[in-house]
């Protein structure tokens, strides 16, 4: 007889990032319909993103709930909730506090924020300090072209090198990093709180692939996840935009999903009856 298969209690959302060029609200409507377990919300240039009542909106009509809030750290959103990052962050707190998501994800700051990354390790723990928010802090990676490196996050791409209390993990970047993504897991043990399932082939390009179509340990990583009761969330944050079309893209946010339930659903011995 087949081992019980326990499913974890970690809930698989999809990235609105993960629809571009589409809309916020398509995104919403895709995870619905593809049965998604939320969303996370990447705050952009999209209007939709930047209104926590239309957020709700979306929320309530589609009943897929907000599971966390990616602040707006790209460099096409350096005027997005402002151009202080610190307001930034504060706005993505109080996003997260009043549509019901648990975590902020959040990227180093870029090398050039000087006081910004000079502050922002004891920044993030004085505003962890303040709610049950998790601010989950993502690694990065250094910015290559041809044969030069740039190293453009401070304090590092490479977050594991100092405290924080909460990680991200995204196995893309990893891929372009070059980094050996499970060892980067254990390095952050038991403060992994959220992920961000992709892939990779160790491009000098952040590639966003669809898990399974590159080269980094996602099924490993889900498995590991699974075996150890991960209760965070798993966000599909993978790039669409080369869709021929509506249905292309939704056949692949609905193969990332498969893959990554079929992976966090692990073969653990289950006390028999």
């Amino acid at each position: 007889m087949a081992e019980p298969v326990r499913i974890p209690d970690a809930k698989v959302a999809l990235s609105t990032a993960s629809v571009y060029p589409e809309s916020t609200a398509t995104a919403f409507e895709i995870a619905a319909r593809l049965g998604y377990d939320g969303v996370e919300v990447m705050v952009w240039t999209d209007p939709v993103s930047q209104d926590l009542e239309a957020l709700r909106r979306l929320s309530d009509y589609h009943q897929i709930p907000i599971l966390a809030v990616h602040a707006p750290c790209l460099l096409i959103t350096q005027r997005v909730w402002s151009t202080d990052p610190w307001v930034k962050l504060q706005r993505a707190q109080a996003a997260a506090e009043k549509l019901g998501a648990s975590t902020v994800v959040v990227h180093p700051p870029f090398r050039w924020q000087r006081q910004y990354a000079r502050d922002f390790v004891t920044g993030i723990w004085r505003m962890a300090n303040e709610t049950d928010v998790r601010f989950a802090v993502e690694n990065m990676f250094p910015w290559r072209y041809r044969d030069r490196e740039m190293l453009a996050y401070a304090p590092d791409w490479d977050v594991t090198k100092d405290d924080y209390r909460h990680f991200t993990i995204d196995l893309s970047h990893s891929a372009t990093s070059r980094t050996d993504a499970l060892e980067m897991v254990d390095r952050m043990g038991d403060r992994l709180g959220h992920v961000h399932m992709a892939d990779g082939k160790g491009s000098a390009k952040d590639e966003h692939l669809v898990p399974g179509r590159g080269s980094q340990p996602c099924a490993e990583l889900l498995e590991r996840l699974a075996r150890t009761g991960f209760d965070g969330h798993v966000v599909i944050e993978v790039n669409t935009r080369r869709a021929m079309s509506a249905a292309e893209r939704e056949a692949d946010l609905a193969e990332a999903l498969a893959f990554t339930r079929l992976h966090l659903a692990s073969a653990v011995r289950v006390p028999r009856p």
